[in-house]
This record gives C-alpha cells, structure tokens and sequence, in this order.
C-alpha cells in the first residue's frame, strides 16, 4: 500500500459525511515535521496536544500520530527532488486530516509550492485563518484586543490557480494578439483598450461554484459563534472587476439569502426593516431614500429600481425578520478589498468573518496576522469536503533550526483549530487558556520577548514554552 511509510497498527481513520468529520476516541492523524524549524516545533506542538487530550478526556480519547513526509525530509527519505512522494499524498487522503510544520519552496522548475500543491491535489478550498489577540502578546497597533476575525480565504481559483504565460511565450503572443484584435473590440464596454505586446499574462477565473461552497462553510462557521459575532463580511474588489471579484459578491449574497434564508439578514435589508420598525407608517418611497443615496438624484427608472427592492423585501421577510427579529439572525454584508484593509486596524470590533478570494485573502489574513502579534501566532487550516490539513503559516527559518529557540505557537494554534474541527472543544480550551496565561505571565520564546515592554532578558526555549503552556492547564 505504502512505499515507506508504515501506518500505526492501533487506532481508526477519520471519515466524513456531508461534509463534516465523524471522528473516532482514537483517530489515526498523519503529521509532517516540516522544514527548517520544523524539527524543534512540532515535539513541542505534540506535546502540548498529548497533554490537553490526556488532560480534558483521560484514556478515552487519545490521537495516534502518523509520521509522513514532505519537503526537504521527504528527499531524504525518497530521494532527490521527490519533496511530495505518493505515499504523503496517499496518506492524507486515507485518513482524512493532517497537520504539518512549515515547508521549503522547491527552486527551479516543478512544485511552485508545496503547500498550495496540497491544497489542490485535495480540493482543500478553504484556506481558514483565525486572527486572535492573546492578552500580553506584543504588537505594534494601540489596541490589538478588539480585533477578532477569522479569515475565509477561497484556496482553488482566483491567481493562485497559476494560469499564466511568460512574456514573449508564442502561446502569450497568441493570445494577446486574439484579445486586442477580436474580443476586446467586439466589447463595447472595454472601448479601445489594448494590452501591451510586452506583457506576461495570467487568468483570474472565479466560478460560482467555488465561491457558494467557500461562503457555504463560512455560514456555517458563523452559526457556531455567539450571537453578537455572527456576522459574514463578503470582500472584494467589484467596484473594478464585476464580472469576477462583483460576482464573488453576488454569488454570496444568493448563497446567503437561499439556503440560510431564515438564519441570515443582508445589512440593506436590515435597513429597510429597521426604518419601518422605526416609522410603522414609513411609505415604499421613503423607506427607498433612506437606504439609496442620493436617492432624489436618480433617474425615474433607478427610483423605480429601489422603491421595488423595498417593496420585495418587505413581501419576502418582514413576518420573518421584522419587528427585531433580524438582530438575532446571522448578518451578511460586503466591503471594498482595500477599505476593509484599512477598517480592520481603526474598527475592528466591527467584523467577525471575512469571506474573500484568494489574493484579497492572502493580504488580508497576513494583515490581521500582524495586528495580533505576527505569523509566529498565526492558525491556519486548509479544510474541503473529504480532507482537512492544519499548518504553521510561517517559513522554515533554516537559520534557527535545530537550536530550541523558535515560537511554536502557529503550530499549537493550528492544532487548536484542529481539535475544534474534531469536535473536542474541551482539549482546545485547555491549550488556549495555558498559551493565554504563558503569554501573560512573559513565559515567551525569544521573538516575543525582545518585543515586550520591559524586555524578558531570559526567554524561554522553544520545548520550554510548551511546557510552560501545559503548566497552566491547571490554572
């Protein structure tokens, strides 16, 4: 079955239905050690993980840890440029979930990206990453305790398909010449455009499809959250691209308003119900100008374009979603890429989840990431239907490697999501509230504490600090 690797002989695998893991007391969950800082950072993550199960459950639940390779280790072990072997793939998709450290970018030709190579190889097209403050945690913003978002970033299409031809490529020429003298013009709307002969040039595909199945599972996450977080932030840039990141827009609002109809209100709506909430007597027409601005300017056929939205809004869920109802349903709204960028660090209290394609994502996510104290605290998840891998979202750091010095906490975090995707919330606590009460009681690794005001002058190792987050436990 496997060419080098041996699968333990205890314990079960994981499987999934409609979407979501039912997860055995023992699963079997192949792990890869990662690159670089790998080998110091994840015995420390395991441990933390061994001791918060053992802790929370006993011996009735306990995971059995299947070593896999990828990445520089996997060469090591499969030879020359095999840095992601059948057997890793094989494995992964067996037993159904995975967590790994960081990986090195292959040079040269071949994998452009291990990581994105495992998250199309297993259709994981949800890129989650949680962004939290940990109280203590230095960062460079005044108040990094209000932000609390988890980032719902599209992980198969957008750029990240890697589509593209190099400049001067005879298919790049091709294609240039096909756009600039036929489809383009046959365009009225792009007037006369033209794209430079000297170009490189990349496709940008976003389908409805893709973007219904990642605002699906974001629903569903916000219908897990407490009340007062139960918000989903569609992000995009449709002001400029209409038919791809307007239409990520579009495509989530239908997904929203159909199948999580009377769990969901879009923030117009939410509009138009509280106006008439407010004035039980309000007219179609009034109720119109307040949610359309510059209402009195528009033509008659825009007016009439309003006044009918009102009216169908009303007809469709005013039983339903009125006379305050709709502050307890999930709240559905949309921002620009670039304001939400800048709202996240003046207001963001205001946001919970935000569902984006996967550029916008990328940013974003490292953005939120920083706000809270950087990558070396920063969870990430890639989840699909069938699969789920859980990762560091750091590099290797090479030169750190092998001296007991690295912040392991990406991994743990990456763990805790894990263990919440398991279903054993309880384990979880337990590792958020030990790394909670290190940070605060300056039991840091170095990288946090140079940053802390006064300084820590003796930080501790990397193995160190999971120990010191397995001592609270019992806090």
């Amino acid at each position: 079955m496997y060419e080098r690797i041996t699968p333990p002989t205890i314990g079960e695998k994981i499987t999934f239905k409609e979407g979501e893991p039912i997860v055995p007391d023992m699963p079997i969950i192949p792990f890869i050690r990662g690159d670089g800082t790998g080998v110091d950072i994840w015995p420390a993550a395991q441990a933390v993980f061994d001791a918060a199960v053992a802790a929370a459950y006993g011996t009735q639940r306990r995971i059995v840890w299947f070593k896999v390779y990828a990445g520089d280790e996997a060469c090591e072990q499969y030879g020359q440029y095999q840095y992601l072997p059948e057997d890793t793939l094989q494995a992964i998709k067996d037993f159904g979930m995975a967590i790994k450290g960081p990986l090195t970018t292959p040079v040269g030709g071949g994998i452009r990206s291990l990581n994105v190579a495992l998250r199309q190889i297993n259709d994981l097209y949800a890129c989650v990453r949680p962004c939290k403050y940990y109280a203590g945690t230095p960062s460079p913003h005044k108040s990094p305790d209000k932000l609390d978002v988890i980032v719902y970033r599209e992980n198969t299409e957008d750029i990240y398909l890697g589509i593209e031809w190099k400049m001067g490529d005879p298919t790049c020429d091709r294609l240039i010449k096909l756009l600039n003298e036929d489809l383009i013009p046959g365009t009225p709307e792009h007037g006369k455009k033209q794209i430079r002969l000297d170009s490189g040039i990349g496709i940008k595909p976003i389908s409805k499809f893709g973007t219904q199945r990642l605002v699906r599972r974001a629903m569903k996450h916000a219908l897990r959250l407490p009340k007062d977080k139960q918000q989903v932030t569609l992000v995009h840039k449709g002001n400029i691209m209409k038919y791809t990141e307007g239409a990520f827009r579009d495509w989530g609002y239908e997904l929203a308003t159909s199948e999580f109809r009377d769990e969901c209100v879009t923030e117009r709506e939410s509009w138009v119900l509280s106006n008439k909430e407010a004035n039980p007597d309000i007219s179609i027409e009034d109720n119109a100008r307040k949610v359309e601005p510059g209402y009195d300017s528009l033509t008659a056929e825009k007016k009439a374009e309003a006044c009918q939205e009102v009216e169908d809004i009303l007809n469709s869920i005013w039983e339903t979603h009125g006379n305050g109802q709709w502050k307890d349903k999930v709240m559905v709204n949309d921002r620009i890429a670039d304001s939400i960028f800048q709202q996240i660090q003046t207001r963001p209290d205001e946001y919970s989840i935000l569902a984006t394609m996967n550029l916008n994502g990328d940013y974003l996510s490292d953005a939120a990431a920083a706000i809270v104290g950087g990558l070396g605290m920063g969870p990430g998840a890639n989840i699909g239907d069938t699969c789920a891998i859980f990762e560091a979202t750091h590099g290797t750091a090479p030169k750190h490697a092998g001296l007991d010095r690295i912040n392991p906490g990406s991994v743990i975090l990456s763990g805790v999501m894990m263990l919440e995707y398991m279903g054993w919330q309880e384990a979880a606590d337990l590792i958020k509230k030990g790394l909670g009460a290190a940070i605060s009681n300056r039991e840091v690794t170095y990288d946090l504490a140079r940053m802390m005001e006064p300084k820590v002058d003796t930080p501790l190792k990397c193995s160190e600090f999971a120990q010191a987050i397995i001592k609270h436990f019992d806090d």
